[in-house]
């Protein structure tokens, strides 16, 4: 969207469309934009950073022991994202890289205020990570984090709670954001509190500009900040959101979903791609175990999402197991107990649990009846791409399924009888368990859902086209990951001249022989490391790991099944790098992108979007402003000489160095082969 500010705001009608487009889309009739009245607060900063989780914390960290002005803006009322109001507190992190505590270091700060709030790093006593907590304490701990970066380099945090941006403006020439127009919220006097209700009920009310008989709004105006030394650009906005919200009010070209079948990209399992087939996405809540069996009320629409459920594996069947996997604080530690292999202390009256399971409360529409991301097609179809009409880019009906959904399965955990997928005679009642809800719970909710959905994955930025990559610059499945690609699978199922292309980019350095064809394909010996950037700004280091969409409309249909293939690509990966290409949008130079919507493939990305990558992303687009801004430099200036590096681009990647950021693993190098201990 694109208006100006130095004339009078042009405000479009949404276009009317045909009904039955719009019931084609599986949309609702897009709501009409009237003008908003005059901003209520004009707010200056030398970066506004949109989205608070945990690139955007990061940015703002870095930003402020910089000693720059941050405003930063986000649709909850906490800080965190993924290990707040997502309520996914519990660390993703691979073991070697946690041994040897290589993460950036405000990641390693983070966890270290865990350690000393709870006297222990893992509070929980979960087994799927080594640090679980509580998402209200994250929230706590992480500002205090910001607050210290404030005071200690004298940079100024300007936040803006349960604030969402409405709209955009631009330099005359198109290629630089020079204002945003946001919309910030409070409750109504006499009314509940905020996050009394799920997001999908107040979500489309949070992006209008009119009062409400709900919530105030107040209407922010972000401009750039005066700077000490004028440059190319006066301020930077950094898109931290978490599914890449802001690439699409700014319309900068994106992907989302399956990428078609490629050299790069070998195991799509899509020929054409797909871009309605996300990653699915999760409401969590918390449970707690009690003493004593509870009585229940079961909700009315429980039986709709009941034949969904399911422990997945024989090896994961029991409750028990499934409480401790996310156990996320426990005061008394238990006996010892196990299930299938797997070893925990026992649960005991008073632990509290976090869920997130993928047969569980996984919501994974897959169909363009229920997609949750809005493509850009479907946006510009429900008037979201019209002047005031942007009204977040999600499908609000399949966020309010997605909560249904959640809570639904609680009631499964408690009450259920039925597996999905193992069958019947499994899954056996257990009532010792009690839904955590309100202000103080876990979650901070009234209703006991997290204040918004955990996002695997949203909308990916292709990067600016340059040598190599023609059609712009993207992260590959086969720039990270370990998979064996002379599998029969690959053999059988890629064209002949596609396999043949895949070997020669796998040849590392037998690369030339490869090309020329002097090295038959079954004589390439495969490089064991992932692909080296010279242009690395972070680092990242997790498994590619689906939570596939489901096949059929709607997900929880009975018998409905994951997409055939979407699996594939999963399994172990290389220690990969961050490359300042992935966070460079095309159109807008003073525009970067942190988080999961970098230039990453479908598959890539399933790697790409752990704790510890969204904490090292969010520092290098902070440390890539602060020197652009103080060297008078673009970003995309920092990489134009590539596949040479250039003076400044060394200068950004020895300052993140010396600041504790680091760009590579340890023995990086084209020379070293020998990566296979970090699978």
């Amino acid at each position: 969207m694109r208006f100006s500010l130095s004339s009078p705001l042009s405000w479009c009608k949404i276009l009317a469309l045909p009904a039955s487009i719009l019931l084609w889309q599986g949309l609702s009739a897009p709501v009409e934009s009237t003008p908003p009245r005059s901003p209520d607060q004009t707010v200056d900063c030398e970066i506004l950073v949109i989205g608070g989780g945990l690139a955007g914390a990061a940015t703002a960290y870095e930003s402020l022991l910089a000693g720059r002005t941050v405003c930063m803006t986000e649709i909850t009322d906490w800080v965190g994202g993924q290990i707040s109001s997502q309520g996914t507190s519990a660390l993703d992190e691979k073991n070697k890289q946690r041994s040897r505590l290589f993460f950036p270091r405000g990641y390693n700060n983070f966890r270290q205020r865990v350690e000393r709030k709870y006297g222990r790093l893992n509070p929980g006593e979960c087994w799927v990570s080594l640090s679980c907590f509580l998402p209200l304490d994250a929230h706590q701990l992480l500002t205090a984090q910001l607050r210290a970066a404030e005071r200690r380099g004298r940079g100024t945090l300007k936040w803006f709670p349960n604030t969402v941006i409405k709209d955009l403006a631009y330099n005359e020439a198109g290629n630089q954001i020079t204002r945003a127009i946001a919309i910030q919220h409070r409750r109504v006097t006499n009314t509940p509190p905020l996050n009394s209700e799920p997001l999908s009920q107040i979500i489309e009310d949070t992006y209008t500009y009119e009062n409400s008989p709900r919530l105030d709004k107040t209407i922010l105006h972000f401009i750039p900040q005066t700077l000490k030394k004028p440059g190319p650009a006066d301020w930077y906005v950094i898109d931290a959101t978490e599914t890449g919200e802001i690439i699409a009010l700014a319309d900068v070209p994106y992907r989302v979903g399956i990428d078609p079948l490629s050299p790069d990209e070998p195991s799509s399992s899509s020929i054409t791609g797909d871009p309605y087939c996300t990653q699915g996405f999760t409401y969590t809540f918390a449970m707690e175990k009690m003493a004593e069996p509870q009585t229940y009320e079961i909700p009315d629409f429980y039986p709709r999402y009941a034949p969904y459920y399911s422990y997945e594996l024989p090896r994961f069947a029991n409750v028990d197991l499934l409480f401790t996997y996310r156990r996320i604080w426990s005061p008394t530690t238990g006996e010892p107990a196990s299930f299938g292999g797997i070893r925990w202390s026992a649960v005991t009256p008073g632990d509290i649990s976090m869920q997130n399971w993928t047969w569980g409360n996984d919501y994974r529409p897959g169909t363009s009846r229920d997609n949750l991301i809005l493509t850009r097609e479907q946006l510009a179809a429900t008037g979201q791409l019209s002047e005031g009409g942007w009204l977040g880019g999600l499908r609000t009906e399949t966020l309010r399924r997605g909560e249904e959904h959640a809570i639904g399965f609680f009631y499964w955990l408690v009450i259920g009888t039925t597996d999905s997928q193992l069958g019947d005679g499994v899954k056996e009642p257990d009532p010792t368990h009690r839904y955590l809800t309100g202000l103080t719970s876990p979650m901070g909710t009234v209703h006991g859902l997290s204040k918004y959905p955990y996002i695997r994955e949203g909308r990916r930025i292709i990067g600016r086209p340059m040598l190599g990559h023609p059609q712009g610059f993207t992260v590959s499945e086969l720039d990270i990951s370990a998979r064996n690609y002379r599998d029969e699978y690959y053999r059988e199922n890629l064209p002949p001249e596609m396999y043949r292309v895949l070997w020669t980019r796998l040849a590392g350095l037998e690369g030339v022989a490869a090309i020329e064809g002097i090295l038959p394909i079954d004589q390439i010996s495969r490089r064991t490391r992932s692909t080296i950037y010279p242009d690395a700004v972070g680092i990242s280091h997790y498994n590619i790991d689906f939570h596939p969409c489901m096949a059929e409309y709607p997900p929880e249909a009975p018998g409905n099944r994951e997409r055939e293939g979407t699996r594939q690509g999963q399994g172990t990966t290389y220690p990969a790098q961050i490359p300042l290409r992935a966070m460079i949008p095309q159109k807008l130079d003073n525009f970067l992108v942190a988080g999961k919507s970098i230039a990453t493939s479908h598959t890539a990305a399933a790697a790409y979007r752990v704790h510890s990558f969204e904490w090292s992303v969010g520092a290098a687009a902070a440390a890539t402003v602060d020197v652009a801004l103080s060297e008078g430099v673009f970003p995309y200036q920092m990489v134009a000489t590539l596949p040479r590096s250039n003076p400044m681009l060394r200068f950004l990647q020895s300052r993140l160095a010396s600041q504790g950021n680091p760009t590579a693993f340890p023995d990086t190098s084209i020379f070293n082969l020998d990566w296979d201990g970090w699978r």
